[in-house]
């Protein structure tokens, strides 16, 4: 029996001494497959957005201290009108039960992010109508 020895082709990877099939070809990854499929968005889009956002931060800020203020007095005037004393109860206050502290969260809870909502909408309504475009937030 006769030994014969294999050589690799070119572009092939085969460790010296090795007997069976040759391995793949080893190739560098190009930088179109390395990075996502998605086409990059328009530069002049991103730094339109990134203006935008600033400008709408300070009327956001006030929109937001205006918006506590009013969920904050309805709050109020609705712990009243279901009958549940003067005061909202306080979660640490030893005077009151657990189900009209809980009650008390929850429509606090609720009033707060109605109307953090709709001061948000109506602010960024208001900013569109002004300037033409939405503002977004990064």
């Amino acid at each position: 029996m006769s030994r014969s020895t294999a050589v690799a082709p070119a572009g092939l990877s085969k460790p010296a001494g090795t007997t069976g099939a040759p391995q793949t070809p080893q190739t560098p990854q190009t930088a179109r497959t390395a990075r996502s499929a998605k086409p990059p968005k328009a530069k002049w889009k991103q730094k339109r957005k990134r203006k935008q956002a600033p400008l709408y931060r300070p009327v956001g800020l006030l929109l937001g201290l205006a918006g506590g203020a009013l969920a904050g007095a309805l709050f109020g005037r609705v712990w009243k009108a279901v009958g549940h004393g003067s005061d909202a109860p306080d979660a640490l206050d030893e005077d009151r039960t657990w189900r009209e502290v809980l009650l008390a969260a929850a429509l606090q809870g609720a009033i707060f992010a109605a109307v953090r909502a709709a001061v948000d909408r109506g602010g960024a309504a208001g900013v569109r109508r002004l300037t033409g475009t939405w503002p977004v937030e990064p």
